[in-house]
């Protein structure tokens, strides 16, 4: 894998062309494509660290393409869409998205983005597990078990929990998740942090041992009791 290498995939060669340019201007070396099968194809042949994906695609969609290489790799994804609808990113996200830009988007902020999420990612992370009474949440393997039972989760909900968890006591902001967890450097919808707070929640439910807690007027944070 190329550290400054990405993959492309948008069936409009306009934009292709537009964000080819300025990848390349900023030192990427960009691989394009405008299908979705095609997407796999270099996806395997170029191993790419970062993909810019579209969600609607010939061939698979951007969806169905970004679930293909979610189950080889966990290689940083933007997905870029020409909607705007709040649910439709909290989709993205939870199918694994690292990031999402809606259409017509400013290559300025897409590059901006590419190179949060390449920070993000390449980041070393030390601790990996994080353990309460009847609660363990580890990055190694992405589970959260439950009184000895796994809680199935999407990955950003994972991350969520265990970035909160593991800093227990200390308050965060939604801008402040966003940037850590997302790696949007404040780009992203704050509601995007309420609908993966309030679906942990659903999962988990209440303990008196540790709480998901909201901090009014400033964001949320983890608390377990001493």
């Amino acid at each position: 894998m190329e550290k400054n290498s990405i993959l492309v995939i948008d069936d409009d060669r306009n934009i292709l062309a537009i964000i080819e340019m300025y990848l390349r201007k900023a030192g990427y070396e960009v691989t394009c494509g405008e299908r979705g099968d095609e997407a796999l194809q270099l996806f395997r042949k170029v191993q790419p660290a970062l993909v810019v994906l579209d969600v609607m695609l010939p061939g698979l969609d951007g969806w169905e393409v970004l679930g293909k290489m979610r189950a080889e790799s966990d290689v940083p994804v933007i997905m870029l869409t020409a909607k705007g609808d709040t649910l439709d990113r909290i989709q993205g996200l939870d199918l694994g998205a690292d990031d999402y830009i809606v259409k017509p988007f400013d290559a300025k902020e897409l590059l901006a983005r590419v190179k949060a999420v390449l920070r993000r990612s390449s980041q070393p992370e030390n601790e990996k597990s994080v353990e309460f009474e009847g609660l363990s949440i580890s990055l190694d393997n992405y589970a959260v078990i439950m009184d000895g039972k796994q809680i199935e989760m999407p990955p950003k909900e994972i991350e969520l929990l265990f970035f909160l968890a593991s800093r227990e006591g200390k308050v965060f902001t939604r801008e402040q998740l966003l940037e850590q967890v997302w790696g949007f450097d404040f780009f992203g919808d704050s509601r995007t942090v309420d609908v993966h707070v309030k679906r942990i929640r659903e999962k988990l439910g209440e303990r008196e041992a540790w709480q998901l807690k909201t901090v009014w007027g400033v964001g949320y944070k983890f608390e377990a009791k001493k």
